[in-house]
């Protein structure tokens, strides 16, 4: 290899790396200042020039050449480090040029001192040169398009955003060879951007237009090229898509982007998560989370899915003592693991314990005397507890009362209990069983000086047993997928979401509250259904099994006779539950109720 095609530099380490030099386009900048310099000295002499002139232009000319390829090494413009054409490219261009340009002044002032011309006719060749080594790098660019031919293979790809990462994009699709997408138009909503064109790719329309554009386009994907786009912007998109069956794709995080640019293989597909609808809550917890500082906390349910990331979220603020409660050893070794990165299981910080359990739950908190309880152990699965009815009030009633009682035997000072959406106008044993928790939760802040008060969550995306979990190993597993009916919704939160909630519970509920995270609207099933399947690349059959015995089409966050009130956050609201005690409520076996 030459020393025109690369260069040995050794780093700090002594390792010798090479630097690819690029050099048919110095050629054509040399020929650009070569040209320029001739044709200005020629016009300006008529076309007649002495000896001594014809050394003059000889001299500046190689004068140029060497300053060119000096400033332009120092600008990484001939080390193939920008796109032809590029405005990075440019910008150095630029610098190099005017670089080079002073230094050939410098040289015709010593040079032609004895030369009767005018020494100001240096600065005409600079911007002569310039504007010629523009057009080289413009033909260039021109010569890459013409190239660009789509793979027959490709997917027809409309992309939303005529902005600067939807035009990056865009170049990057029709310029890199074997692209999987090629854009065939563009969208934006914005009026400035309509009569925007990017490589012969226009904007067609708005997003409004979307329907009629992927038909008119023949679009098979559709591409959201906007660095943070909305939860209700993906959703709208998505369910535009499952309608025209076209694949949706978006790009990563804009902190990813601004590290390293934009690149066809970065497109994924949109998440589960993004699908919600909106944007995740986050209710700063470390604002108002101080009352776990150097407390006992005591946590139910610790090896679930919920309790177990509420275990680790807590140890974050320090507390005394962090007591895991659990039945299933399992669960507890898995929130040791995410707590203290271990699981021994060998410290009093792990406790084998069922709520049902009276006798053992009152051992428990007379040894470690909690100032904090969460408590998160239930049942929750609707059609197993309306075959087994007595389980779910054993465990979601009793289990309960019994840690409340234990609780106030030893003063607790703040109690949260976890609950669910179906307590609001139950109808099945998890939602009966649940609202009587609420109501033993603020029938026994009323009897302590402490803060008893309950959290309801919709469906936590990702716990265990839940739709995401469950959806994911029917499709590894060939399906078919069952949902319960094509119209039924759910409202959902994310496990971050719900342990905050949790803590933000404690720290600004009152005795007797209900506190509801504010989870936008409720999402169809169907739809997150169809996106999962997508995503597999499977032909996954679809199966309705219908509404099973006591669950809803469409969830509700609060009863009809509760009144919803802000509270201390923007982001989560509260009702008042009627404080009722264990005397009051009623089992009906028959009816698979409680009653009150």
């Amino acid at each position: 290899m030459t020393a025109l095609h690369a260069a040995e530099q050794t780093d700090g380490h002594g390792l010798v790396r090479r630097t690819r030099f690029s050099p048919y386009q110095y050629y054509f900048d040399i020929a650009c200042w070569a040209v320029a310099i001739i044709a200005a000295y020629l016009i300006y002499y008529n076309f007649s020039l002495t000896p001594s002139q014809v050394v003059l232009v000889i001299v500046l000319t190689l004068v140029a050449s060497t300053a060119q390829l000096f400033f332009g090494w120092l600008a990484f413009l001939y080390r193939r480090r920008f796109g032809a054409g590029s405005f990075d490219e440019i910008r150095a261009l630029m610098k190099t040029a005017f670089a080079t340009g002073l230094t050939m002044v410098i040289a015709d002032l010593i040079a032609g001192y004895s030369i009767d011309h005018p020494v100001t006719m240096s600065l005409l060749i600079i911007p002569t040169a310039l504007a010629m080594m523009f057009g080289t790098r413009y033909v260039q660019r021109l010569r890459q398009l013409a190239r660009a031919v789509p793979d027959r293979k490709a997917t027809r790809t409309l992309v939303i955003g005529a902005g600067e990462v939807g035009t990056n994009l865009i170049r990057q699709m029709v310029t890199t060879p074997g692209a999987k997408y090629w854009p065939v138009g563009m969208l934006d909503d914005a009026p400035e951007k309509s009569h925007v064109q990017v490589y012969h790719v226009k904007v067609l329309g708005t997003v409004r237009e979307l329907p009629e554009l992927i038909v008119q386009a023949g679009a098979k994907a559709v591409v959201v090229a906007v660095a943070e786009p909305s939860k209700p912007m993906l959703r709208e998109i998505q369910a535009i898509a499952d309608e025209y069956d076209v694949n949706v794709k978006v790009i990563p995080p804009l902190h990813e982007l601004l590290e390293r640019g934009i690149h066809p293989t970065d497109l994924r597909d949109i998440s589960t998560d993004d699908l919600l609808g909106r944007e995740p809550v986050d209710t700063n917890v470390e604002d108002i989370a101080g009352y776990l500082a150097g407390a006992r906390v005591l946590v139910t349910g610790a090896g679930g899915s919920i309790g177990s990331v509420l275990c680790e979220q807590i140890s974050r603020f320090h507390p005394a003592e962090l007591i895991m409660v659990d039945r299933c050893e399992t669960g507890l070794q898995t929130a040791q693991l995410m707590v203290n990165g271990n699981g021994l299981l060998s410290t009093k910080e792990t406790v084998l314990a069922d709520i049902r359990d009276s006798d053992a739950v009152r051992e428990l908190f007379e040894e470690h005397r909690p100032q904090v309880v969460f408590h998160a152990a239930a049942l929750k699965h609707l059609p197993m507890l309306e075959r087994y009815p007595e389980e779910g009030w054993k465990t979601n009633v009793v289990g309960t009362l019994n840690v409340l009682e234990a609780a106030a035997a030893v003063g607790v000072e703040r109690f949260v209990n976890i609950s669910t959406d179906k307590a609001a106008n139950p109808t099945s044993v998890l939602g009966y069983t649940k609202r009587a928790a609420e109501h033993l939760t603020s029938w026994m802040g009323q009897q302590t000086d402490g803060r008893y008060l309950s959290v309801r969550f919709g469906n936590v995306i990702g716990s265990r047993g839940s739709m995401l979990p469950t959806f994911t190993r029917l499709i590894e597993q060939g399906g078919p997928l069952t949902i319960t009916h094509p119209e039924v919704t759910r409202y959902f939160m994310t496990i971050p979401e719900a342990c905050q909630l949790v803590l933000q519970a404690g720290g600004i509920g009152s005795p007797g509250e209900v506190m509801i995270l504010d989870m936008g609207q409720p999402v169809k099933i169907l739809n997150i259904a169809k996106r999962m399947i997508a995503m597999s690349g499977k032909d996954i059959e679809i199966v309705y099994t219908g509404l099973r015995d006591g669950e809803k089409l469409h969830e509700d966050l609060t009863s009809d006779s509760e009144d919803v009130r802000p509270s201390a956050h923007p982001k989560i609201s509260c009702t008042a539950v009627e404080p009722l005690s264990i005397s009051e409520l009623t089992y009906v076996h028959a009816s698979t109720k409680v009653q009150s």
